[in-house]
């Protein structure tokens, strides 16, 4: 009985404490409601602005989607929407399958990081033309610090009905190229570094690389739009048409379908924002595991570091990774593509374990413009606050929306963050740089709040006769009208 009666006592101690852990965990939690409200309509205005034929994008927290939305087309000829699941060529992120692919191999001892080239592909013949060069690596193919030419022998970029080279192609021609640097010296991107990793891929393991990379990476990760080539028969429906940069007379031609060939493992991907997620959800996964799901754990965490440091101080990169300091301070992990046509960016924060992505089915923007711009809003997101005895909340609905400057050209849109209004004008490159905030003082009165908390100029929303807000007023202009957007 005096056991029974010590365990009750311990429950009644010990069961508050577990509900306050609860609310706790509940309290942490952000909401991104509002924040995402802006990147919608951020994202909106820019694919409008930067004239793109669409955009799709994606953000994830851990192994959570966020928010993920698209704009625009993804055939401009049929009208077909861009989608979350709308397939883009990768490009250049296909550098991070066939990095993956090799660290596969290193971990099962089928090679290591300072074998040199020329022993595990035995068709390397590319000249070396300085004499005291240290050896050619797989680390250097890796870190883009061989020295090797940026492209092979063969010009496949110029031109759109020029195919990109096989794999035989590539090999015939190498002897005619010659390194550029000495190895280990300086930071040389190189499609032609990558591609060669994918052919010792084929060497070492003795699959086909796309044989490799489905069923070591893609199968296992259910990726199952991702693809180590662009499916032809899905192009012009869930296969965005690509768009070249907009010339002189405004336009931007659709760019006729290609495939990478034996440029495939450094730029021949195709790939959708939802399957990038996945992939980037698998990586801050491994980051906790205590076991092995396709790397082992610390492979991945070591190529997440910093591998080499060109002599710039300006140029930072992993194991296959791009690996940077963002302007949040942290340090932040992945890659951008760009092929004829597409423009995309995948990046990682270890650290906030948060990810973005997005596409591009045109080469008029950069796509890692809209990562950085997502990122800055919802990060802003635990600043949100919410006075629970303002009754006039709700109110706020009635101000939100987009205004025009009147003969400026210029559009902002205001939105409700909490207790509280912010605007952010468009277009803008960096939405949450630009980002203002205001306080109510009394119904369609409010003030700027300042950097330093103090109060800014007054803002004043206008009313029609029926009580509409359909103007603003500031510095005793009436600068703005509201507009459909």
């Amino acid at each position: 009985m005096k056991r029974v009666f010590i365990l009750l006592i311990i429950g009644m101690l010990t069961a508050p404490v577990v509900g306050q852990e609860t609310e706790k965990k509940e309290e942490e939690s952000t909401d991104y409601s509002e924040a995402i409200e802006l990147v919608e309509i951020w994202l909106k205005a820019m694919q409008k602005y930067d004239e793109l034929p669409g955009i799709s994008a994606i953000a994830l927290e851990d192994q959570e989607v966020i928010w993920e939305g698209a704009y625009g087309e993804a055939n401009p000829e049929k009208g077909l929407p861009m989608e979350p699941n709308t397939i883009c060529s990768v490009c250049s992120i296909s550098k991070l399958f066939t990095s993956i692919s090799i660290m596969n191999l290193y971990e099962e001892d089928k090679l290591r990081l300072d074998d040199e080239i020329q022993d595990v592909l035995p068709e390397y013949d590319l000249p070396q033309q300085y004499e005291l060069s240290g050896p050619i690596t797989i680390r250097n193919l890796l870190t883009h610090s061989s020295g090797l030419p940026r492209e092979n022998a063969w010009s496949h970029w110029t031109e759109d009905d020029v195919p990109f080279p096989t794999k035989e192609q590539i090999l015939d021609k190498l002897n005619e190229q010659e390194t550029l640097y000495p190895s280990s010296t300086y930071f040389q991107y190189s499609n032609l570094a990558m591609a060669l990793l994918g052919f010792v891929i084929e060497e070492v393991s003795g699959q086909s690389y796309d044989e490799y990379v489905v069923e070591h990476i893609l199968n296992p990760l259910d990726l199952s739009d991702t693809r180590p080539e662009m499916p032809e028969e899905l192009w012009g429906s869930q296969l965005a048409i690509g768009h070249a940069m907009e010339d002189l007379d405004g336009n931007q031609p659709a760019v006729p379908f290609f495939k990478g060939n034996g440029v495939a493992p450094a730029a021949g991907f195709s790939s959708t924002v939802q399957d990038l997620a996945k992939f980037a959800a698998w990586q801050f996964r491994l980051y906790e595991a205590e076991e092995e799901e396709i790397l082992h754990p610390s492979t991945l965490k070591n190529m997440h570091n910093i591998h080499w440091m060109d002599s710039d101080f300006g140029t930072t990169w992993g194991l296959g990774f791009s690996v940077y300091k963002g302007s949040d301070g942290k340090k932040w992990v992945g890659h951008g593509g760009h092929c004829p046509g597409y423009k995309t960016s995948l990046a990682l924060i270890p650290e906030t374990k948060m990810a973005y992505s997005a596409f591009v089915n045109s080469s008029n923007a950069n796509a890692g413009k809209y990562v950085r711009g997502i990122h800055g809003l919802l990060s802003k997101a635990s600043s949100i606050s919410k006075d629970d005895d303002a009754n006039y909340v709700d109110e706020l609905q009635e101000y939100v929306g987009v205004f025009r400057g009147n003969g400026m050209g210029w559009h902002s849109y205001y939105g409700t963050w909490g207790d509280k209004l912010v605007s952010i004008g468009l277009p803008s490159n960096n939405p949450a740089d630009g980002l203002s905030t205001y306080r109510r003082v009394e119904k369609d009165h409010f003030v700027r709040i300042r950097d330093n908390g103090e109060d800014g100029e007054s803002l004043r929303f206008i009313r029609n006769d029926e009580g509409e807000v359909v103007q603003l007023k500031s510095h005793e202009n009436y600068i703005s009208t509201k507009v459909d957007f």
